[in-house]
């Protein structure tokens, strides 16, 4: 299931950075269920938790402005618009993990985001990705001392899983 959840997170980033860069082409044809639809297409047959991947995707799109500022307090000598789209796709996915995923503990979805970064973003992309998440990781414990660093909510299921499932 691990191999199963890293291959879900690459399909999830290349759904969401293909979505971006459409978006900021200014490409009014596109379709987040689509572009999904279609990724997860090409990996049928190893892909078992769709339901997964279509949450982290709906979830990063729906609270990507909320994501994006609380992003930008910690990496302050970076305005959000000047991160790589990729590294910025990749602390978007791992924050919504963070905060919306108690299934997963915190060290794993940060090992899974700077895998991500080696694998698809620039030389220094890793370092900054667990520079960023590890503080807001750290933060997030230090406000809450007493509670266990699992977020408290699970990603949920969609009908996007099922459409993209029956491709």
């Amino acid at each position: 299931m691990a191999s199963n959840r890293h291959l879900g997170r690459i399909i999830a980033l290349q759904t969401l950075y293909e979505q971006d860069f459409r978006r900021e082409a200014g490409d009014a044809d596109w379709n987040d269920t689509e572009i999904l639809i279609r990724n997860v297409g090409r990996y049928k047959e190893m892909v078992d938790d769709v339901d997964f991947i279509a949450a982290l995707v709906a979830g990063v799109i729906a609270h990507g402005p909320e994501l994006d500022a609380k992003l930008q307090l910690v990496a302050t000598e970076w305005p959000i618009n000047e991160i790589a789209r990729m590294d910025r796709m990749i602390l978007e996915m791992g924050l919504y993990e963070l905060e919306n995923d108690a299934d997963v503990p915190a060290k794993v979805v940060i090992n899974e985001a700077v895998e991500l970064a080696k694998a698809f973003g620039g030389d220094n992309s890793s370092k900054f990705v667990n520079g960023v998440l590890g503080t807001l990781l750290r933060q997030r414990e230090e406000a809450e001392p007493t509670k266990t660093a699992a977020p408290k909510k699970t990603i949920k299921k969609t009908t996007i899983a099922k459409k993209a499932t029956k491709k």
